[in-house]
C-alpha cells in the first residue's frame, strides 16, 4: 500500500496503484483516470456539439484518432527524453501501467493527426478545435489525478500548506503536489474556455486562448517539478510552453488588429 499525506490540510491516504484485476490483468487507477477524462470530454462534446455546427460523428472520429495517436506521441516523447534509460531497458518501452506519458507529446501528435484528417475531409479545423479544446482541458484535469495514484509528477520540497508527504526510496519528503496544481488550473481553464465559446468573435479564438492560458500555467508549474524532461540543461516543457504562449499571443494580437482594420473599413463604406 502507498501512503500519501497532506500535513498542512491534516489529510492522509492509503491506497494501491491497482484498481482491480480482469482475468489476472491488473487495471491501474492511472489508466482509469485517463479513460474517464476522455469519456467526460466526449460526453460534454455531445452536449455542446451544435455551437460550431460541427457534426458529432466527425468530432468523435477526430477525438478517437487524436487520443490514439496522442498516446503513441506522449509515450514516444517521454522515451526520447529518457533515452538513456529505455535504451538499456527496452522491455519497458511498452509498459504504460506505471506512467510515462508526456502531455505535450500527446497534445502535439494528436493535434497534427486531427489537422491532417480535417484537411483530408476538407473540414474547418479551427471550428473543430474551438469546439473541442475546452473538453480537452477537462480531460487533462481528470487525467492528472492519475499522477496522484502513481505518486509522480510532483515538485521540489516545500513547507507550503498544500505540501504533500510521500516516501521516496523509504525516505519521507514533503513536496509540491504539482499534478494537483495543474489539474486545478486546467479545470479553471476549461470553464473560461466554455464561457468564451458563447461569445466567440473569430475562428481559432478558443484555441488561441487555450494556448495562452495553458502555456503560461504550465511554464510556471514546470519550474516547480523535480522530474522534468530535460534538453541539455533546459526543461523541455518550459521551452514548449514559452513557444506556445508566444505564438498564441502574437496570433491573437494579429487577429484583433486585422479585425479592427476590417471594422474601420466597413464603417467608412
Amino acid at each position: 500500500m502507498n501512503v500519501v499525506s497532506f500535513p498542512g490540510l491534516n489529510l492522509k491516504f492509503e491506497f494501491s496503484k491497482i484498481a482491480f484485476e480482469v482475468f489476472g490483468v491488473a487495471i491501474y487507477k492511472y489508466a482509469i483516470c485517463i479513460v474517464l477524462g476522455i469519456f467526460i470530454a466526449l460526453f460534454l462534446c455531445k452536449i455542446n456539439k451544435e455551437k460550431f455546427d460541427v457534426d458529432y460523428d466527425f468530432i468523435l472520429e477526430n477525438i478517437v484518432l487524436g487520443v490514439f495517436v496522442g498516446i503513441i506521441g506522449a509515450r514516444l516523447y517521454y522515451i526520447i527524453f529518457n533515452f538513456d534509460y529505455y535504451s538499456n531497458n527496452f522491455s519497458e518501452v511498452l509498459n504504460f501501467r506505471n506512467g510515462g506519458l508526456a502531455i505535450y507529446g500527446g497534445l502535439l501528435f494528436g493535434a497534427i493527426a486531427i489537422i491532417i484528417n480535417c484537411k483530408i475531409h476538407k473540414k474547418d479545423v479551427l471550428n473543430l478545435f474551438d469546439c473541442i479544446i475546452p473538453y480537452v482541458a477537462i480531460a487533462q484535469c481528470v487525467g492528472r489525478i492519475g499522477n496522484f495514484f502513481n505518486i509522480e509528477a510532483y515538485g521540489y520540497e516545500t513547507t507550503s500548506i498544500l505540501r504533500m508527504g510521500i516516501f521516496v526510496a523509504n525516505e519521507y519528503m514533503e513536496v509540491h503536489p504539482t499534478f494537483l496544481y495543474e489539474s486545478t488550473a486546467t479545470f479553471i481553464i476549461s470553464i473560461i474556455l466554455m464561457l468564451k465559446q458563447r461569445k466567440r468573435k473569430y475562428k481559432g479564438q478558443i484555441l488561441l486562448t487555450y494556448g495562452i492560458l495553458y502555456g503560461m500555467i504550465r511554464f510556471i508549474i514546470e519550474g516547480m517539478r523535480s522530474d522534468s524532461l530535460m534538453f541539455f540543461n533546459l526543461r523541455i516543457s518550459q521551452i514548449l510552453s514559452a513557444i506556445i504562449l508566444m505564438v498564441s499571443t502574437i496570433a491573437m494580437i494579429t487577429k484583433k488588429i486585422n479585425n479592427n482594420a476590417v471594422s474601420k473599413v466597413k464603417k467608412i463604406k
